[in-house]
Parts: C-alpha cells; structure tokens; sequence
C-alpha cells in the first residue's frame, strides 16, 4: 500500500490527468481533422502537433497547414472533456493548503481556453506547457522550469503523469512521482507510486494550513 506524501507542491499533467483523454493527437485532434476534411496523414498531422507542442508554429498555422479553417479551433477542443472527479479533487488538494500546478506538453493556445472554459484557473498557481517554454517532457529542462517557476525544491514536489516515461524523468530529478494508471499499463520492475484514480491519488495528499 502506498504511505501518504509530505509534500508543498503538486503538478498534475493535462492529457490524461486534469482532462480524460490521454492520447488527444490520434483519439481526438486527428478525427477532428479527417471529419473536417483536413489532412488524412496521420504521421504529418501527428508532426505538426508536435511543433505546435513546442512553440514553432502558431494554433493558426497547425491548423491552416492541416488543411482546415482555424476558426474551427473552438469546435474541436468542445472534444475535451474533464477527467472524472477532478473538481472534487481540486478542492480537496486545495483544501489541504497544497500549491497546485500543471505540467504538460500542449499547444499554447489551446491550453489556455481550456482552463479558462473549465474554470481551472482559480485552483492553480501556475501552468507550464511546453508551447510557452519550447521543451517537452520527459525533457529534464521542462521540469526544471518547474521547479524554478514555483520556487520548490524537488524534495517539496509530487508530480502526476499518466506516461511512464515522464514519471520516471521527474523521479531522475528527486521528483516524488505518481503513475496515474487507471487503465493498468505494465510498469513492473518501477519503483514509482501507481494510483488507479483520483480519489485514491487524493488519499495520499498530505494536509497543511492554507496559505
């Protein structure tokens, strides 16, 4: 069983964390685009949502160069969806006096209407997204700006990734990490936290006096 964390500061990834679809290129963004007319190459779609990730071309431009009108941006991220629970977590994480972050590889423009139309704003302190810093997890240089950003040591830090790969890129820095594995994918053999919901994740927050 999992001992709870004594921790200040709690990043969560987006996709897959804070919104439900964990594989929003291939399971959301690219249907969009077939339904649309828009370009039916999966693999150049996919490489354009990467530049995008990392702030080498604009939302406009990945949309323009996928063959579709950029004014459909609004209707394909209605697609997205909050993750089950994640409100009541949000509160309760809050309620505890943690500090609350994101951490996640997203187009820049795309992360920000979807906290403002979810309301997430008001619940962290800030976001690092890897259209805004040009570096992508499981880069070490995107936790590090992280850390830097917030002012916390990695000792003080929980993070929570639904990728292996990334979870264990944080643990390489001190990083306490947390696999978010509701649909078990094999990691035996890793040393990392698993939690299967937020509600379970929930569980092992520590409690401080709100700041």
């Amino acid at each position: 069983m999992n001992a709870p964390f004594s921790h200040k500061l709690l990043a969560l990834d987006a996709m897959g964390v804070i919104y439900a679809e964990a594989d929003d290129g291939p399971n959301l963004l690219y249907p969009f685009i077939v339904e649309k007319g828009g370009c039916r190459d999966v693999r150049e779609i996919l490489r354009l949502y990467l530049a995008a990730s990392l702030g080498r071309m604009t939302s406009a431009e990945f949309w323009r160069s996928a063959g579709l009108d950029p004014a459909l941006e609004d209707e394909y991220l209605l697609r997205h969806r909050l993750s089950d629970g994640l409100t009541a977590f949000l509160d309760e994480a809050s309620s505890r006096g943690l500090e609350l972050w994101c951490l996640s590889n997203d187009v820049s423009e795309w992360s920000r209407k979807l906290r403002d139309r979810f309301g997430l704003g008001g619940y962290f302190r800030g976001f690092v997204i890897s259209g805004d810093t040009g570096t992508r997890k499981p880069d070490p240089a995107i936790y590090r700006t992280l850390l830097d950003r917030s002012g916390y040591r990695p000792c003080d830090t929980i993070f929570v990734d639904d990728r292996l790969r990334n979870v264990e890129a944080a643990d390489a820095l001190g990083i306490s990490a947390v696999l978010f594995n509701p649909a078990p994918q094999e990691c035996r053999g890793h040393r990392c936290t698993i939690v299967r919901s937020l509600a379970e994740l929930g569980r092992l927050l520590p409690s401080y006096a709100p700041l």
